[in-house]
């Protein structure tokens, strides 16, 4: 829990880390809808009917749907989707749509890195699109400007990011200032714009021009994308602070900053080509370009860093191969860094950038993973009503149903642009749904194939009385906390010996973010000089193999690490015509067995202790 005192440090902590994405959509929203690949004539009736759009999808989706209802979905203060997936199949469990909703939670945190890619490209492109305002001769620059400050930006998540971080809250609170500054300027100058708070705008608008309306639709998401991170960085400010920054502060900047734009349109519709930047005064363009920039390079850390996170949590779950994860700090346990994320991140980002060239492009690349999150969320959110909240079904559909109906007619606009770039996110969120199933799928079929062929273990313990001992423990790392390891029969078998004391490790993860350390280990005798240690980990948590056994010393469990030898089964997977397994994806979750960082590394065992002893599976 966090403390009520430190309130003030963690609400701008939060407006610094949490709303990056949603607070820099002015940059390109109201310009992509009535000026990008389905543009809306700019007429008074059109823009108060888009800005009341705009306003309603911000309060129903964000602070009605995510602030109101789902962070109050919290697994045990953590969110996202793959902590609310978690949370949900804890009491799905032996129900048949068990299943249906773990796919939708994979794919939710599939897309996620669909839009993980677009949003640092869209987000600094826009804001360095104000170049092109300052002085129509710096176009040419704008394109290789973005990707040097990206470039930048990527090269330094190997260092961490704890002291830049510090900053971040006081320059987005500057950046949310000046967005209602000018914002409220030109509000003030044109007071009939505010007419657009009247929901009867938006329904008239829809009434009078359903296709005009529906294809504003994929454009008006823009305004809203980045309020799924609400409840993604609730574990690291709390609930309240979020509140409380997004009602007190952010919510009040966005709505003067996208009124202000619709001012200024009345005023004169030529100002379409870049509403947001001819909002300030000329002496004050250069200054806003670099502040937008900083903003935006903050809003990508943020999105950066999550990525990171659902790695390591896809990681914990089963979802991905064993991958290196950095720590970046010895005291913030969520400050991370995964160089595989990273890279593949910049890639396909400066791709992005260099493929799309302006943020008009990127724009019809973004919302169809968003939208397909929100829906996603919905849905699970749903289910967390009954289950978990025990909410009657008349009651969840009154409060669900409007809204998956809304994330619907979202997503079905959007579905629209998929030939204008579209695709991107969504082969993204097909390939990243691929490789964690597969992955899930493989080791899913490994465990049944060991199970099969392992022996019991109290059977073997009784059968092994005339072995020869060694001095020294034996800790034999092993997934199933059930039958004998193979790894402990192969070195049996060719060596025909074992140690005094032989221990088998099986590491757990839960469906919670964190663990106890009173319950973290757990410790079974099977006799003959055998136990059996369970060590159980949160989604959010890194394995510590060697630290968690030094949690059985009250116990009177020591291990001293120069008598204890580490035994580890390296497997070769050998890929076979399998009906229960497609030929490709046995492939596939081969090169990803062969590619996974070393289960020494990733338990953090000392690597001069380790034994490895290699098994061949056929799935």
């Amino acid at each position: 829990m966090h403390e009520r005192k430190a309130l003030p440090a963690l609400t701008v902590s939060a407006i610094g880390v949490v709303f990056g994405d949603i607070g820099t959509s002015p940059l390109y929203a109201l310009k992509e809808i009535f000026n990008g690949h389905h543009p809306i004539p700019v007429t008074p009736d059109n823009i108060l009917g888009i800005l009341s759009l705009v306003f309603w999808a911000i309060m129903l989706l964000v602070s009605f749907k995510y602030v109101a209802i789902i962070m109050r979905a919290d697994n045990r203060g953590e969110g996202g989707s793959l902590a609310l997936l978690a949370l949900v199949s804890e009491h799905a469990k032996g129900r048949n749509l068990s299943w249906i909703l773990t796919m939708l939670g994979v794919f939710a945190a599939a897309l996620f890195y669909g839009d993980s890619m677009i949003t640092p490209a869209i987000s600094v492109l826009s804001a360095m699109e104000g170049l092109e305002i300052v002085a129509p001769s710096l176009s040419p620059f704008v394109v290789p400007a973005t990707v040097v400050i990206l470039t930048g930006l990527f090269f330094i998540q190997r260092r961490g990011t704890g002291a830049v971080g510090l900053f971040f809250g006081p320059i987005m609170m500057l950046w949310f200032a000046v967005l209602g500054l000018l914002g409220i300027i030109h509000v003030i100058e044109n007071p009939a714009v505010l007419a657009a708070l009247n929901p009867l705008f938006a329904f008239n608008f829809v009434v009078g021009h359903p296709t005009l309306a529906f294809l504003a639709l994929g454009s008006v998401v823009l305004a809203v994308t980045g309020g799924e991170a609400l409840y993604t960085d609730m574990g690291h400010f709390g609930r309240f602070p979020i509140r409380l920054a997004w009602f007190g502060f952010v919510l009040p900047a966005l709505v003067l900053n996208y009124f202000g734009q619709g001012a200024l349109l009345l005023q004169s519709a030529e100002s379409i080509r870049n509403p947001f930047y001819l909002l300030a005064p000329e002496w004050a363009l250069l200054p806003l370009v670099v502040l937008a920039t900083v903003a935006t390079v903050i809003a990508s850390q943020a999105v950066i860093s999550g990525a990171f996170s659902v790695a390591r949590q896809a990681v914990q779950m089963g979802l991905l191969p064993r991958m290196q994860i950095v720590h970046t700090s010895g005291a913030a346990e969520g400050q991370i860094y995964v160089p595989f994320t990273n890279w593949t991140l910049y890639l396909a980002v400066i791709g992005l950038v260099i493929g799309f060239r302006n943020s008009s492009n990127l724009a019809a690349a973004y919302g169809i993973a968003v939208t397909g999150t929100m829906m996603i969320d919905t849905i699970l959110i749903g289910f967390v009503m009954v289950l978990l909240w025990r909410w009657h079904w008349a009651l969840t559909l009154l409060v669900a149903g409007p809204l998956l109906l809304i994330d619907i007619a979202f997503f079905s606009a959007n579905a629209i642009k998929i030939p204008e770039g579209g695709w991107f996110p969504l082969a993204v969120g097909l390939v990243s749904f691929t490789v964690l199933t597969t992955w899930r799928r493989g080791r899913r079929i490994i465990r049944h194939e060991t199970a099969a062929q392992t022996i019991p273990m109290d059977f073997f313990v009784n059968s092994v009385g005339d072995v020869h001992r060694v001095s020294g423990t034996a800790v034999f790392m092993t997934s199933s906390s059930d039958g004998v390891p193979a790894a402990l029969l192969h070195n049996l078998k060719h060596n025909q010996i074992l140690h005094d004391r032989v221990v088998l490790v099986t590491v757990l993860t839960t469906d919670t973010p964190t663990v106890e350390e009173a319950e973290r280990v757990s410790v079974a005798e099977l006799g003959n000089g055998f136990l059996r240690i369970v060590i159980r980990y949160g989604f959010m948590e890194s394995p510590d193999v060697p630290g968690a056994l030094k949690l059985c010393e009250p116990m009177g469990i020591t291990f001293d690490m120069m008598e204890t030898t580490f035994y580890l089964s390296r497997e070769t997977i050998v890929p076979a015509a399998r009906k229960h397994f497609a030929q490709w994806r046995a492939h596939l979750f081969k090169l990803m067995t062969k590619n996974a960082t070393s289960a020494t590394d990733f338990f953090k065992i000392p690597s001069n202790r380790v034994v490895e002893l290699g098994t061949q599976l056929v799935i």
